[in-house]
């Protein structure tokens, strides 16, 4: 439903649908929730959906995500579908297209490539190395285990023919792991700019959750977890107790929920609320409820991780409140575009209490046409997709990319 997982979702049935033989070879759904899905047997499993064929492998699922247990975690989906992963020798895929995280997963996809001749391709959503010590999951920033994992992703992205990411700092990092500049490709992620548009009333989640036609809404929805730093967002919100106008939203799931569910308790937040996930179909409105958008993520993350959730809400045309720390890809983003959003500096209350105060005082209610052409004009979906099928295409077949139009 979110994440990155929900691009591979829309790839693949994208492919499928312009007439490409499409295998994904993935786990039971169990993100962000961290718990497979109850539909779902966290066994082999293999069904067509959206004319993609599609064979699941069963994983461990921590139910408290740490260090070690999202290891063991890559692990066991690279063990369990090694076998599944072998067995398409025999089919001959074209293109084997690997999706980081998990890197532990490279190996096996360059094995299969090398037995039947395929040609292969990294995509990196995560920079997972540099995720990790720049969060401070590893402790030690210079120790052994950081300058073997290190060579280790060296020596594995070198070894792909093409390697795909989706912002130009996470080019720049590959580049700077030896890629040769002639096999990067970027493949930003995209948006349904006529799923999600201006046009999109929220009227029906504003009902929904209690808010009167006067007040403003400030929401967050997404993954909660260790990277969002969202304990920030309820400090604010005990700073705007005082103000019935204003109410705060958190819509998502993940490891951190809970833990922040008390903090709110604590705080004794009668301004703001906790919800699930909507429905996908649901999306639109319930991001054309807010005035206020929050994309947040702790210091050392925003040159690693380029938020998905930032497509929707440029769509959408939304008012978004950035945490971005100087030179990232994101603050020089809103530095080449400005009112597309407003950034501050991660983990600054004081900072981030001030920008807020300057969304709010604007017509939130109107457009952001600057964020709105944006994701026109480089973030659409069917733009976005042709060019990366038209890339994967030629790497085989030169000679096809002409007929493609």
């Amino acid at each position: 439903m979110i994440g990155i997982g929900k691009y591979t979702g829309d790839m693949a049935p994208w492919f499928a649908d312009i007439g490409a033989q499409v295998r994904v070879v993935t786990s039971p759904p169990y993100y962000p929730y961290w718990e497979v899905r109850s539909d779902y047997q966290n066994w082999y499993q293999r069904r067509m959906v959206d004319g993609v064929d599609v064979i699941r492998c069963p994983l461990y699922v921590p139910n408290s995500p740490s260090t070690m247990s999202r290891l063991i975690h890559f692990v066991s989906f690279s063990v369990s579908s090694l076998f599944v992963m072998l067995r398409q020798i025999s089919w001959k895929p074209d293109v084997i297209l690997v999706i980081a995280p998990s890197l532990l997963c490279a190996p096996v996809g360059l094995l299969v490539g090398k037995c039947c001749g395929s040609r292969t391709v990294l995509h990196i959503q995560d920079f997972e190395i540099d995720a990790m010590f720049g969060l401070g999951m590893i402790k030690s920033k210079r120790g052994r285990r950081l300058r073997f994992a290190k060579a280790c992703e060296r020596w594995l992205v070198q070894r792909f023919d093409k390697v795909s990411t989706i912002s130009l700092s996470m080019m720049r990092r590959a580049l700077g792991l030896g890629v040769d500049q002639s096999k990067i490709l970027f493949t930003p992620n995209w948006v349904d700019t006529e799923f999600v548009s201006p046009d999109i009333s929220g009227v029906r989640y504003r009902d929904k959750f209690g808010f009167s036609k006067g007040q403003k809404v400030v929401l967050y929805s997404g993954n909660i977890g260790q990277k969002q730093g969202l304990s920030m967002v309820l400090e604010a919100a005990a700073l705007f107790l005082h103000d019935e106008s204003l109410q705060f939203v958190i819509v998502g799931d993940g490891a951190e929920k809970a833990e922040l569910e008390n903090f709110a308790k604590r705080l004794k937040l009668t301004n703001l609320q906790f919800s699930d996930l909507v429905p996908y179909a649901d999306l639109p409105e319930l991001l054309a409820m807010a005035d206020v958008h929050l994309v947040v993520q702790r210091k050392g993350v925003a040159d690693v991780v380029l938020p998905s959730k930032l497509t929707s809400i440029f769509s959408l045309g939304g008012h978004a409140l950035i945490t971005a720390e100087q030179g990232t890809e994101l603050a020089m983003l809103v530095d080449q575009h400005p009112s597309i959003a407003e950034v501050v500096e991660p983990e600054d209350l004081a900072a981030f209490v001030e920008g807020l105060n300057r969304l709010l005082a604007m017509n939130t209610q109107a457009i952001n046409q600057t964020a709105r052409d944006y994701a026109v004009n480089y973030l659409s979906k069917n733009s976005v997709l042709e060019a990366f099928y038209t890339q994967l295409v030629g790497l085989n077949n030169p000679e096809l990319v002409s007929k493609l139009d």
